[in-house]
């Protein structure tokens, strides 16, 4: 059973940065991004208990290709993400460490 993904406002932007930056680095590589970044939704969405909890009850999905984590909490049926967090960046701003 696929559970629905629910996105708070930020993790837009967080998405809309992170592909900017990739494309500023070469052409083709924000959207190779996107689509291992959705990639990752699906696997979340099909086996949301797949990846551990780090701070109860909030799970993070580090992402191999590149250095990002998704952070999310499972309600009843639903998925929501919190943030999709560069791991390269200041870890005090991990939300996951912050909730």
């Amino acid at each position: 059973m696929k559970y629905n993904l629910d996105f708070i406002d930020e993790v837009n932007e967080d998405v809309a940065n992170a592909y900017k930056f990739y494309e500023s680095k070469r052409t083709g590589l924000g959207e190779e991004f996107l689509k291992h970044l959705e990639t990752y939704f699906d696997r979340i969405q099909s086996e949301p208990f797949h990846f551990p909890e780090k701070r109860k009850p909030y799970r993070e999905a580090f992402i191999k290709r590149f250095p990002y984590i998704i952070v999310y909490e499972i309600v009843e049926k639903s998925i929501i993400i919190y943030a999709i967090f560069n791991t390269w960046q200041d870890p005090d701003k991990n939300l996951a460490k912050n909730i």
